[in-house]
């Protein structure tokens, strides 16, 4: 087991830096304090997607993504460690095929929302998509595992089609988007 935290706050970053993993310090406002910022940002909001009333196999798997996350967040946080895998991306295609299969095609874009749940998961795979912008314009500075920007790109597009699983399994349709041409004045 790692060190246990028994003092909060160390005034070490009081300065505007933080220390990285491997014992660097960083600017709090650098690339990659943002991504690791940003993949807890995602995180959370899964946490709190967690306490709503979810398919079980949607709910087990959040769960595993928020390890993985964790993960992910470490692997930023020391430059040069990779701690995510191939098979982490590929158990997310898997997973997103075996929820896909029970879902009508889509014909047409769809709005955050419907219920609860899904608006939330909705705003979970926006914070995915700042994720992965942010780890590829760090990316662009540094080294870094490729995994990270594949994990955060597949992720969004399970987390794309969680919402409409989780809006079918609450009996509530997905909210269509209609262009302004094709909307009728009120």
């Amino acid at each position: 087991m790692g060190n246990r935290l028994t003092k909060i706050y160390t005034k070490t970053g009081d300065g505007g830096s933080t220390g990285l993993g491997d014992g660097t310090r960083t600017l709090k406002c650098s690339d990659r304090i943002e991504a690791i910022g940003t993949v807890d940002e995602l995180n959370c909001i899964i946490g709190i997607l967690l306490c709503e009333a979810l398919p079980e196999e949607i709910s087990k798997f959040f769960t595993k993504i928020q390890h993985e996350l964790f993960d992910l967040g470490s692997e930023l946080s020391v430059p040069g460690y990779t701690a995510l895998s191939e098979e982490s991306v590929s158990t997310i295609e898997i997973k997103l095929d075996a929820i896909n299969q029970h879902l009508s095609p889509l014909k047409e874009f769809i709005l955050p929302g419907g219920s609860r749940p899904a608006a939330l998961c909705h705003q979970a795979r926006a914070v995915c998509r700042r994720a992965e912008r942010c780890v590829i314009r760090l990316e662009q500075k540094e080294q870094i595992s490729e995994l990270s920007r594949k994990y955060l790109n597949r992720l969004s597009d399970y987390l794309f089609v969680a919402c409409r699983a989780i809006n079918q399994s609450l009996d509530v349709k997905d909210v269509y988007w209609a262009s302004q041409r094709t909307q009728t004045a009120k």
